[in-house]
């Protein structure tokens, strides 16, 4: 009987570590469904997946919004099948230190992180429940550890580890495993914002950045995608409720 091919969710897949990521399930076998705000830039990236030979579909959907999370959701398991792959990683960010932070600033970085995991997970966890096998991956960070002018983001980066444990624990009867990556330092246009908040050259931000990574160099979203890869992978069954820092060191 030949196996059926997975299906993933990846949130945030128009660029950076999210893009990557849709990419390496791609050429790993899986259809892979492309969710972002920018319903331009995740077609796009779905246009090269199907044009290397993958099976891909790009969405527009705010994942802080239940019914258009709702929606996709059961478009993509229309499309290309049940997702039994979800891979957390939309984010934003909103820095400053917390004397000057906005509410604003702080609900909609909370939002988008812990509200729009925790939509998903939601709703793609009954097709995971459904089959019996799952795999979810969350992205977290090592800000989750404190990081100056980061209060909601390291809030909820560590919020991202506390929520992954906790659906490894509900959901491992069936077969499900749930696990987090906390990435350090990594070239993408998000930290490109944050250099250029600072003021600063992003290639001598990197430079700098780089020399308190014990392995000398920034991580490319690759990095991150490869240990997606194992995480969803048949081989990964028995790791759970896990953190793993993908930062080049210890903590970096």
């Amino acid at each position: 009987m030949t196996e059926t091919r997975r299906v993933a969710i990846v949130t945030g897949a128009a660029r950076g570590i999210g893009a990557a990521t849709a990419r390496r399930l791609a050429a790993d076998g899986l259809a892979v469904a492309l969710l972002d705000l920018d319903e331009a830039g995740a077609k796009e990236v779905a246009a090269s997946i199907v044009a290397d030979g993958g099976s891909a579909l790009g969405l527009a959907a705010d994942i802080s919004d239940a019914a258009q999370v709702s929606a996709a959701v059961a478009r993509v398991a229309s499309e290309l099948g049940a997702p039994t792959v979800l891979v957390n990683n939309a984010g934003v960010t909103r820095d400053n230190l917390v004397f000057k932070m906005t509410e604003q600033d702080w609900d909609l970085v909370l939002t988008v992180h812990l509200r729009g995991a925790f939509l998903m997970t939601r709703e793609v966890q009954k097709h995971m429940v459904e089959a019996k096998w799952g795999r979810i991956v969350n992205l977290s960070s090592t800000s989750a550890l404190g990081n100056r002018g980061q209060a909601n983001y390291a809030a909820a980066k560590a919020g991202m580890q506390g929520f992954t444990k906790t659906i490894a624990i509900e959901l491992g009867r069936y077969n499900v495993t749930a696990n987090s990556i906390a990435p350090g330092f990594i070239a993408t246009e998000m930290t490109r914002a944050t250099a250029d908040r600072l003021g600063r050259d992003f290639d001598e931000y990197a430079a700098e950045r780089a020399k308190a990574i014990p392995v000398g160099r920034p991580g490319q979203p690759e990095d991150i995608a490869h240990t997606v890869s194992f995480l969803v992978s048949e081989g990964a069954g028995f790791v759970s409720g896990q953190v793993i820092y993908v930062a080049g060191g210890p903590k970096a």
